[in-house]
């Protein structure tokens, strides 16, 4: 599994989330919600350094955006694409094999 991530994204995550040359993001599924990956299961993020268990990242700027082994069911077999959606201000996420 392998991750993307957009110049645009970064930029909403700098300004909005006020992240820093440093930081880690973490992406988990939460319960309510949904994707196209998995019904009744939406993509959430958090600032947290605790990476060990970590199964795909990738460091852009200095920043860490990852995915814990926990999580990897969440994916089946898709790539995460983080993008950011100008319309909404907000990010977005797209998900290929």
């Amino acid at each position: 599994m392998n991750i993307y991530i957009s110049e645009a994204a970064k930029r909403w995550f700098k300004e909005e989330v006020g992240l820093e040359s440093g930081d880690k993001v973490r992406f988990f599924s939460k319960i309510y919600g949904s994707s196209k990956v998995q019904e009744s299961h939406s993509l959430a993020f958090m600032v947290d350094a605790d990476d060990d268990k970590s199964v795909a990242s990738i460091t852009e700027d200095g920043v860490t955006y990852y995915i814990n082994e926990a999580d990897l069911w969440f994916f089946d077999g898709h790539d995460l694409y983080i993008e950011y959606d100008e319309k909404l201000d907000e990010v977005a996420y797209d998900y290929k094999k």
